[in-house]
């Protein structure tokens, strides 16, 4: 077993940590002004990109191979060394990260960062290590999903020097989740320390204990909440949190363990292709329509008012309005549509009918031009009201018969979700019902209750 504490390292290759502090504080500082340095980092680098940690935290740092392997331990952890009488655990931080190592040889010595975390020492294998950094705290940025390719709760921040940046790792979080969840490490120490003290051991007759009831499996998905927020403005509240955690394992069977880390706004959008409710963006297949007509209730009323907030460009509502049609054919239709995307609720009015869709279901609505182009018949058109709104500002409306908002509230801020549907209740009339995206629920809610006809999910004030 070969290592070299940091005495030896520093005297060998950087001098001593505070000379090192001292030169990189000053380095290539001629554009900025002199400043009070109250925090100090020790950089590192991980597949190409640079990382940094609290020098607090650093014990010391080492060259070292030759560990001794511990059964069973976790894929990262590389085995225990003796640091000067101390058996401390060496944990790989690439594979930590699943970042891609090379095959290493047996005695390969790596470059080790020997950290403090409470109490106990870990030896934590890095690319190579750089320098320290002197900073002001006050710089260090919150972490963000697109620095680095590792899981956004073990950053502490991001911090630019000298033009680069450095992704600052929180070390305590570190081996305070992923390691104790499963007391990696502490296992580890247990039993190198075990084998040592106890060579010959010695069989026990262990009488059989009965089987402990299965514990429910926690599932850690906070990294694809932040996610989903920061890159497509999905919101994981009660709403829609029960599909969120559905669709995180089949996600994680789709991308394997190892890549459920949502890396940009594509990632993001494939994660949530199957939240959406179906001829969601387009014209209604008649299953669909079927569906949703078996769903509306009988309704004697003369007039029924529909709010349709977030009707895009317009497909929905107009699919809609035929089949409201279709239901209460001595009724008057009314519905208020809103859309906050100008272009889109622009052109709804002028929206035409392809041709194969003219022939589909739509066909006793639609009419056609001297041109040869098909449209909505007029009684269908006025029955519209296309209106440029935002509904999480103030929706001045009647009475409400029916509130249809398909994939519309998980795209809104918690608060701004909560209040819109505060909203519904008070303007959907007592017999009303609320229709919203296949994956969205107030089941939670207990101002709704619920009611499943076939696929489609309504929902009525209690």
């Amino acid at each position: 077993m070969a290592a070299q504490t940091i005495n030896s390292v520093l005297k060998e290759n950087l001098g001593s940590l505070q000379n090192i502090s001292e030169s990189s504080s000053t380095a290539n500082e001629k554009d900025k002004v002199a400043s009070v340095i109250d925090y100090k980092m020790v950089t590192f680098s991980l597949a190409g990109k640079d990382y940094a940690i609290d020098i607090m935290k650093v014990k010391e740092i080492a060259k070292a191979g030759r560990f001794t392997y511990v059964p069973n331990a976790l894929p990262f952890v590389l085995g225990v060394l003796n640091l000067r009488g101390e058996i401390i655990p060496i944990i790989d931080l690439r594979l930590f990260f699943n970042i891609e190592v090379p095959e290493r040889e047996y005695d390969a010595l790596e470059n080790m960062l020997i950290v403090t975390v409470g109490e106990q020492l870990f030896g934590v294998v890095v690319d190579g290590i750089d320098k320290v950094v002197g900073i002001q705290k006050s710089s260090i940025n919150p972490p963000h999903p697109l620095f680095g390719d590792i899981n956004i709760k073990y950053i502490q921040g991001v911090v630019e020097v000298n033009n680069r940046l450095y992704v600052l790792l929180d070390i305590e979080r570190i081996f305070g989740t992923k390691a104790d969840n499963k007391a990696a490490e502490t296992a580890v120490v247990k039993e190198m320390k075990t084998r040592i003290n106890a060579p010959i051991p010695i069989e026990k007759k262990v009488e059989p204990k009965a089987p402990e009831p299965p514990k429910p499996v926690e599932i850690d998905y906070s990294f694809v909440v932040d996610g989903l927020a920061s890159l497509r403005k999905f919101s994981v509240t009660s709403l829609n949190k029960d599909w969120v955690r559905s669709r995180y394992v089949d996600w994680e069977k789709e991308r394997g363990k190892d890549k459920t880390q949502l890396q940009n706004a594509n990632d993001a959008e494939a994660f949530l292709k199957p939240f959406y409710s179906p001829s969601s963006g387009t014209w209604w297949t008649k299953e669909y329509a079927d569906s949703i007509f078996n769903v509306l209730p009988d309704n004697t009323a003369k007039q029924i008012v529909v709010w349709n907030p977030g009707c895009g460009k317009g497909y929905e509502t107009y699919s809609f309005a035929c089949l409201l049609k279709k239901r209460y054919p001595g009724a008057k239709i009314r519905i208020y549509a809103h859309e906050v995307d100008l272009l889109s609720i622009s052109n709804a009015p002028l929206l035409a009918v392809p041709a194969d869709v003219a022939r589909d279901w739509y066909s006793p609505y639609v009419t056609k031009k001297a041109n040869g182009e098909f449209v909505f018949m007029q009684e269908i058109r006025d029955s519209i009201m296309f209106e440029y709104h935002d509904c999480v500002n103030n929706n001045t409306l009647p009475p409400i018969d029916i509130i249809f908002a398909r994939d519309v509230l998980s795209f809104l801020p918690e608060k701004s979700q909560m209040a819109i549907i505060s909203d519904f209740g008070e303007k959907l009339k007592g017999n009303g019902i609320a229709i919203l995206g296949q994956n969205e629920s107030l089941e939670d809610n207990d101002k709704w209750s619920a009611n499943k006809v076939g696929s489609i999910k309504i929902f009525g004030k209690k």
